[in-house]
């Protein structure tokens, strides 16, 4: 039994798109749907787990914008009628695997039968940022639930606490503008991939499996030195490493690179997904692919 990713639509910014993220979300969620063959009025959950959004908007929840722009139950639930319920996750470069564990509770609990996880970033412009470093990009990955002995399994966390040594970003007043700045350090990709090696090998305890009974590690972020250090930690080849052809992006990066496994996936069937981010926070849970998807 498990949450099982039905459908998974990956989105770059273009000249509309790349300062909104409500745009690129939009646009996933919608060929998420379509590839899916769901209506809109399907959709019982949303979770947006994007984190940079149009002029650095902290309220309302962009997952509600997003809800009403694709039309999914956007008026007041009424009694006896169908709803969506939709809500905002922020946990960086972690966020999608974060949103599918709530998912998973709320699909196990047969409260809802079809979820949505979104993620988006952008640039918000109108110099609201400095050195913006990530690219547009938006993801949406439709979810839905099997009693079959496949899909999402637990996921298992780890925190390393360093007061935001290794990344972090503030807004702040400047010039009566509130402006997005950024700090990383040079040892975040090594100490993102200690605290993601951590948290697999914990995760393949839980599970009584090895790194042999995977077909590939699906892996956020993308940058090359954190795919390098998690591979070196894992004590395996980088190309077992799957990641976003993007090093750059954000909070789809987890979608894109599942994206790009579901594709390669062969032999077992079976994949881990791993990801890392600041505060440090790392997860790492098992996925194992319904046969007509290997």
């Amino acid at each position: 039994m498990g949450t099982v990713i039905d459908r998974v639509a990956v989105t770059d910014g273009g000249w509309r798109t790349r300062h909104s993220a409500l745009r690129l979300a939009v646009r996933s969620v919608r060929e998420c749907l379509h590839a899916g063959e769901r209506n809109p009025h399907d959709v019982d959950l949303l979770i947006n787990a994007g984190v940079y959004r149009d002029r650095n908007l902290g309220e309302p929840a962009l997952a509600a914008l997003i809800q009403q722009d694709v039309d999914a139950n956007p008026e007041d639930p009424h009694a006896g009628a169908h709803g969506t319920f939709s809500f905002d996750v922020a946990n960086g470069t972690c966020g999608v695997l974060t949103a599918l564990q709530i998912v998973d509770g709320f699909l196990r609990s047969h409260t809802v039968g079809c979820a949505l996880v979104v993620a988006s970033d952008a640039n918000p412009g109108h110099r609201m940022s400095e050195d913006f470093p990530f690219s547009p990009a938006g993801a949406a990955l439709l979810c839905d639930w099997t009693e079959d002995d496949y899909g999402l399994g637990p996921i298992r966390w780890v925190s390393t606490p360093d007061a935001g040594e290794s990344f972090n970003a503030t807004v702040g007043l400047v010039d009566g503008r509130n402006v997005l700045r950024f700090s990383t350090s040079e040892a975040k990709d090594e100490r993102f991939a200690d605290a993601a090696a951590r948290a697999v090998h914990e995760c393949l305890h839980d599970s009584a499996l090895g790194l042999d009974d995977f077909d590939a590690i699906v892996a956020a972020p993308a940058q090359p030195g954190f795919r390098a250090a998690l591979a070196d930690h894992l004590g395996v080849p980088g190309s077992r490493i799957v990641v976003a052809e993007d090093p750059d992006m954000h909070t789809a990066s987890l979608a894109a690179a599942f994206e790009r496994a579901a594709g390669e996936t062969r032999r077992s069937g079976n994949i881990l997904l791993v990801a890392a981010g600041a505060g440090i926070t790392a997860g790492a849970g098992v996925y194992r692919f319904p046969p007509d998807q290997v």
